[in-house]
């Protein structure tokens, strides 16, 4: 086995690693005691969940608070923290508590899986990660703890305000409200203000990435200090925050009370990127504000961060080259400087995949279930962003469609 690690390259050691937790993660939510039936759950709909799971995506074929237990809860919430901190930091992070040396090759393959710009101070940077997840997540949870007790009683009230800050912070989108209604998500919260405030600080800062928040932990406010990088994704998300909301609250949601049409705007803004949490119906939304989800759960977040999609700087480089030549100037730019050829080609790559990639996932399913395009195309950039939302068509589809979805999420 030695031998053979020293032949896979970072990129392959972390597909293999992916799929190795996605698979242990599948057979362990097979077991009689991870659902509430005490039966053995069917493989597919295991190897989907788990899938979801890892990827952070939140799309499921079974209702996670109705079908599963503590324990399955409990596995699916770990695969959740596994897929959002990254495989590779997980076990960089095992391989530190045990005082072991970490070699070369592990930290180069840090460096692929959060995309640092080098390998020097990598061991150190992944200490700042995990004490960061861990506050955050913390008091995520704590913040949240007092509405869910209130309505839930204190030993589930506290699981489901740490289930839900995890699941957040991950951009993961898993829910387990148990409301009486099937793949409700928190649409029962739609106007509480401490839920989706809580739940939208931490959907943004795990989509943020981990250098950006160095970048902000070190240098504070003095923006003019941050990388490059840091300062795109930061505006960024401010724009496809702040314009998304502007449309909902004056085209999609005007008949709502204005509790519920403020706070209904700014998370469906904001949770395409990537959590696919939902507060509000999607399927009472008209075909363009369900494109526009789309199209935002496509981009995705940053990277090197919890989010999933194309990334905010693989949309941001292909915008700023288009407005170079509407301009006719010779390069794209951010803030004064030239973006390299590499950089254009490698975005040009990653927004030509994951286009063609949603646009075939999407008819595909359309054809083989024969239904509208329009909801499978939402299905598709969902499972290609990493996202969760869902017009409620996955549940009923087919292995095959199912197996496209998996696919796309992986």
């Amino acid at each position: 086995m030695g031998k053979s690690k020293k032949r896979l390259s970072s990129s392959q050691m972390i597909i293999l690693g992916f799929a190795a937790v996605i698979l242990l993660g599948a057979f362990l939510l097979m077991l009689p005691v991870s659902s509430k039936s005490g039966t053995v759950t069917p493989f597919l709909d295991c190897l989907f969940t788990s899938t979801s799971a890892v990827c952070v995506t939140g799309l499921v074929v079974q209702d996670t608070a109705v079908h599963w237990t503590v324990f399955g809860q409990t596995i699916i919430l770990l695969l959740i923290q596994i897929g959002g901190m990254g495989v590779i930091t997980v076990a960089v992070a095992i391989t530190m508590a045990s005082g072991k040396k970490i070699s070369l090759m592990q930290r180069s393959t840090m460096q692929d899986a959060i995309s640092a710009p080098q390998v020097g101070g990598i061991v150190r940077f992944t200490g700042f990660i995990l004490k960061g997840i861990v506050i955050i997540e913390l008091l995520g949870a704590v913040i949240m703890a007092p509405v869910f007790i209130q309505d839930y009683g204190f030993g589930e009230g506290l699981w489901m305000s740490i289930f839900h800050s995890v699941s957040a912070f991950c951009n993961a989108g898993f829910d387990i409200v148990d409301d009486g209604v099937l793949y409700n998500s928190l649409m029962g919260y739609a106007a509480d203000p401490v839920i989706n405030v809580t739940i939208i600080l931490l959907i943004i800062i795990g989509g943020l990435g981990f250098l950006t928040w160095r970048d902000v932990y070190t240098n504070g406010l003095h923006v003019k200090r941050y990388r490059m990088q840091s300062k795109v994704i930061l505006s960024v998300t401010a724009g496809l925050i702040v314009i998304p909301t502007v449309y909902f609250f004056f085209f999609e949601f005007a008949q709502l009370p204005m509790a519920q049409r403020i706070w209904g705007s700014l998370f469906q803004a904001v949770t395409p990127r990537t959590a696919g949490f939902n507060t509000l119906d999607l399927n009472a939304m008209s075909e363009t504000g369900q494109m526009l989800t789309s199209l935002l759960m496509i981009i995705g977040g940053a990277p090197g961060s919890t989010a999933g999609g194309m990334k905010i700087t693989t949309f941001a480089v292909m915008f700023s080259v288009a407005m170079a030549v509407f301009q006719r100037r010779q390069n794209g730019q951010f803030f004064g400087r030239r973006i390299d050829d590499e950089t254009i080609k490698n975005a040009a790559t990653v927004f030509l995949m994951y286009i063609t990639l949603f646009l075939v996932g999407g008819m595909a399913i359309s054809k083989l279930e024969d239904l509208m395009l329009m909801d499978c195309l939402y299905e598709s950039a969902s499972a290609m962003g990493t996202v969760g939302l869902s017009l409620g068509i996955t549940p009923e589809l087919g292995w095959v469609s199912r197996l496209i979805l998996i696919a796309q999420m992986y």
